[in-house]
């Protein structure tokens, strides 16, 4: 199993834009198969800042994300919303190590 991070600075005049069309990203996320978890979370003390929390049963489900449509659709309509560029960070996924505990 796989998480990645993905840290996002948006625009300040972006953020209602950017939250509506994760929020699309997030819901069409969920229904792919090997998708484990797939979190939108803004910082509390800086409403810029969102992050990713994307985890999946494989290296492969995890890939697979980036060739749907509704990622693709995601990171062309965000590009011009970031103040700086996403960065994504993977970690290993060591508990829980059970499926049936997501």
């Amino acid at each position: 199993m796989i998480v990645t991070c993905v840290h996002i600075n948006v625009k300040p005049e972006a953020i209602h834009e950017f939250i509506r069309i994760s929020t699309e990203n997030h819901l069409e996320a969920i229904k792919e198969p090997g998708n484990l978890r797939f979190d939108f979370v803004q910082q509390a003390d800086d409403p810029c800042r969102f992050m990713l929390y994307e985890a999946y049963e494989s290296e492969e489900a995890a890939a697979e994300h980036k060739s749907t449509p509704h990622y693709l659709k995601w990171k062309d309509a965000v590009q011009n919303l970031m103040a700086e560029p996403r960065k994504g960070v993977k970690y290993y996924i060591l508990q829980p190590n059970d499926r049936t505990k997501w």
